[in-house]
């Protein structure tokens, strides 16, 4: 019987470490790697940046740091080899009672996206693998339209990538804005269960109606990087990045403004 037991636990194993799945190495930036046709998978995304608010307590109106989360959920479907297809679920919960003047979630609102991503050519047939990706957001404050080239060149083991992306956003409140929002990063794989790298992003915010007289900190350019490790058990992945505000390094943030000095983002996804 418990022969039994152990050769069954052994081959379950086995098989989790033998299952394909499409683990991303880094948290920010987009590699090529896409699902297979009728392949599905569901990732779940957790943001945390530290950023300040006002309570009763604040003093001279300096406010106090909190930890505010957003979470987001994507299945991924392999539509062809070479398309596939998001579905996005967002999330940001509110601050407890007691904090005012917390400001939005940087880039990101409750509500849903959807999204297609298409391979020009199968991964290694270029030198440059090169994917288009368009996606259509609806939430509680805007209706936001992305586009982004997707690039990787593979040397060995090592990944390097760059996305080229912008973003245009209709608010409901008739403004109107541009968002540059490009990222880069490079991944080592190790072994095939651990990849280490460096990632990092950018977001810029350009309102257009009204235009601001002057741009304030809120509305960037603001750059991040840090480390990215990523784990694959092969049904079940797990990636985090922890990124450094580089810009406006010594900057006193204040309440209401975005970019916290330190953002990270943990991936947890899941071979169906």
């Amino acid at each position: 019987m418990y022969k039994l037991l152990f050769l069954g636990g052994a081959a379950a194993l086995v098989a989790a470490s033998t299952a394909s799945a499409n683990p991303r190495a880094l948290p920010f930036t987009y590699t090529s790697d896409q699902n297979a046709a009728g392949d599905v998978e569901i990732e779940q995304f957790v943001d945390l940046v530290p950023r300040k608010a006002l309570t009763a307590t604040s003093s001279s109106g300096a406010g106090e740091w909190f930890l505010p989360g957003a979470f987001q959920t994507e299945i991924e479907i392999g539509i062809t080899d070479r398309l596939e297809l998001g579905l996005y679920m967002t999330f940001v919960p509110a601050p407890s009672d007691g904090y005012q003047g917390y400001g939005f979630f940087p880039g990101v609102g409750n509500g849903l996206k959807q999204r297609l991503r298409y391979a020009l050519a199968n991964p290694g047939e270029w030198p440059l693998d090169v994917s288009l990706y368009g996606e259509l957001t609806e939430n509680d404050r805007e209706i936001e339209l992305e586009a982004k080239v997707i690039l990787q060149r593979r040397i060995g083991e090592l990944r390097i990538a760059a996305n080229l992306s912008s973003e245009y956003e209709l608010y409901f409140n008739e403004q109107r804005e541009w968002v540059l929002n490009p990222s880069a990063g490079v991944t080592y794989e190790v072994s095939p269960n651990f990849h280490v790298g460096i990632d990092s992003w950018m977001r810029g915010e350009y309102p257009t109606n009204p235009k601001p007289a002057t741009r304030t900190f809120g509305l960037g350019p603001q750059v991040y990087a840090g480390p990215a490790v990523m784990m694959n058990f092969g049904k079940l992945w797990w990636a985090v990045g922890a990124y450094v505000r580089v810009t406006d390094f010594s900057h006193e943030l204040q309440p209401a403004e975005p970019y916290g000095p330190l953002y990270v983002r943990s991936m947890l996804g899941y071979d169906l």
